[in-house]
């Protein structure tokens, strides 16, 4: 059934906090306390991210049924849909993240400048969408795989909203919106101002066990350019081979975010 088996638990927390939210949605009325829970499950919300990352890089199952009904799960969690990250990610960002003229991910304006945390943030949440559809283009098999089930997605939400309308909207609509933005925004720390034509000098590290325990060792995110379709659980190893070639201003100790020294 899995793939690797490193993957149960991570599948686990996820079908659980998804059994939490559909009880949520079914037994509670309460707008305020719709609203509390929904600022309590932004934390797990945006932890599972960092999993539908990894997921999108190296399918869960061998079973191509079974990703796609772990994918659902996902996208209600995080607002990333089947394939959005394989088209924006995988195939875009992690082919162009040296050009900053072409990464679907890009820190820079189209001046040359930087941008902020908040300027990159909206920007990449508000076109994730249509830059994965324009990545698609030349993957047509994934675009339309994505399509798809962005659709039966989008119908599930309505769906949801048409049944209960304001525990869908905090439990579901809301919390998709908050991760997107939160998705973005977590990224912003990964390249910003590195520019350079060297893989091993474009990202930054965080070697914290917390943060690699909550994340999939996301820190170890030079590795993760390196063989981007390496499995989460074999990262750290991967690190260690390389890490001579990657300066140690690169390398940091945050629990909570990338680049923080």
């Amino acid at each position: 059934m899995f793939r690797f088996t490193a993957d149960r638990i991570p599948v686990l927390f996820v079908l659980v906090f998804s059994m939490i939210d559909f009880s949520i949605y079914f037994l509670v009325d309460s707008v305020w306390w719709l609203a509390g829970i929904m600022l309590i499950m932004i934390i797990p919300k945006g932890v599972i991210c960092a999993w539908n990352h990894h997921h999108q890089h190296t399918m869960t199952f061998h079973a191509k049924p079974l990703n796609r009904i772990l994918e659902f799960f996902y996208a209600l969690h995080t607002g990333v849909t089947t394939n959005l990250w394989v088209l924006h990610h995988v195939l875009g960002h992690h082919k162009n993240f040296l050009d900053q003229s072409r990464d679907e991910s890009g820190w820079k304006r189209a001046n040359g400048k930087g941008m902020n945390a908040l300027e990159y943030t909206l920007k990449i949440a508000a076109t994730a969408y249509f830059r994965g559809y324009q990545v698609g283009k030349k993957h047509p098999r994934v675009q339309r795989d994505f399509l798809v089930y962005s659709v039966f997605t989008l119908i599930g939400v309505v769906a949801l909203c048409w049944f209960r309308f304001v525990p869908a909207l905090f439990v579901f609509v809301i919390p998709m919106v908050i991760s997107l933005l939160f998705t973005a925004w977590v990224t912003f720390d990964h390249h910003n101002g590195l520019d350079t034509d060297d893989a091993f000098h474009a990202s930054y590290n965080n070697a914290n066990p917390f943060f690699n325990l909550l994340t999939g060792n996301l820190g170890y995110h030079t590795a993760h350019h390196y063989q981007q379709g390496l499995h989460w659980s074999k990262l750290p190893e991967l690190h260690e081979k390389i890490r001579h070639r990657i300066p140690s201003r690169l390398i940091r100790n945050s629990k909570f975010v990338l680049a923080e020294s």
